[in-house]
């Protein structure tokens, strides 16, 4: 057996979890997927199978696209959503103009560097 899946990852899961199951779904078939996704992201994973996993490095290497629902005012331990809660601004702290958000948005756009979370 040998091609793609394209496995719409739920939250809560990580990359290996997905691979895990479609690896034990197909008896063992060698398995790999394309690039990691957060495990609070949810989204499209392509996953490769059989021959076709020698094709990952040039899938990783495409265009990806990204949605995200941004919290102000936040500090936790980790960086991110799942961490203990440090800080916490009240409300009316922040006061950006459409231009400001238009600028920060566009600052992730192109090639980044990316930090994951702890």
């Amino acid at each position: 057996m040998t091609g793609f899946l394209n496995i719409n990852k739920e939250k809560d899961f990580t990359s290996h979890d997905v691979v895990a199951v479609v690896r034990k779904t197909l008896s063992r078939v060698k398995t790999g997927h394309t690039g990691t996704l957060d495990p609070q992201a949810r989204g499209v994973l392509p996953v490769c199978v059989g021959k076709a996993t020698k094709l990952a490095d040039y899938i990783s290497e495409g265009d990806k696209a990204y949605t995200a629902e941004v919290v102000l005012g936040i500090t936790t331990r980790t960086g991110d959503m799942t961490g203990e809660v440090l800080t916490r601004a009240g409300s009316g702290a922040f006061h950006f103009s459409p231009r400001e958000i238009e600028n920060a948005v566009k600052s992730f756009t192109g090639e980044i560097l990316q930090t994951p979370p702890m």
